[in-house]
């Protein structure tokens, strides 16, 4: 793999661990108000939901930073986007800008991100690579674990969303 192909992998993986463990951070770190709105857009057990929000965020954020388990971080990318935007943007159209709610542009091009990052692999600059197991991860398996993550968002959002109820 040529050394532009390594940075271009690592500058995608650090950009989106970084969004990543930052939302995780900020939705830690004011757990009221994430539970509040949680609870607002409609899921059951907000404290639930602050709680693994937070955390996979963290993690998701923390596993593309350093390359360790990436094609996880990216199925984990890819499973809080699916839940972000069948909960709050698909309403919004595409625009984030369009209303106050925010179209499905941003979460679109992260999930996508991911899912490139997922078959390509986290490059020779990561954790995954140093221990030998990037290419165990990469290509088909990558999609898989992808779609493990889609599986999950929806079994997260049978379980837990009910907008009816919001408020």
């Amino acid at each position: 793999m040529s050394d532009t192909v390594n940075v271009a992998l690592l500058v995608i993986r650090v950009a989106v661990g970084v969004v990543f463990l930052a939302h995780g951070v900020k939705h830690f770190r004011n757990r009221e108000k994430t539970v509040a709105w949680t609870s607002s857009i409609g899921f059951e057990r907000p404290e639930i939901q602050w709680f693994f929000m937070s955390f996979a965020e963290m993690g998701v954020g923390l596993s593309l930073l350093v390359g360790l388990l990436t094609s996880v971080g990216a199925a984990g990318v890819v499973s809080l986007m699916a839940v972000a935007f069948w909960t709050v943007h698909r309403h919004a159209g595409f625009w984030i800008t369009a209303r106050p709610d925010e179209g499905f542009e941003y979460v679109m091009v992260l999930a996508a991100t991911a899912v490139a990052l997922a078959l390509l692999g986290p490059g020779e600059w990561s954790i995954d690579h140093a221990i030998g197991i990037a290419d165990d991860l990469d290509g088909g398996i990558g999609a898989l674990i992808v779609a493990a993550g889609v599986v999950a968002a929806a079994g997260q959002l049978a379980t837990f969303y009910r907008p009816e109820r919001a408020g």
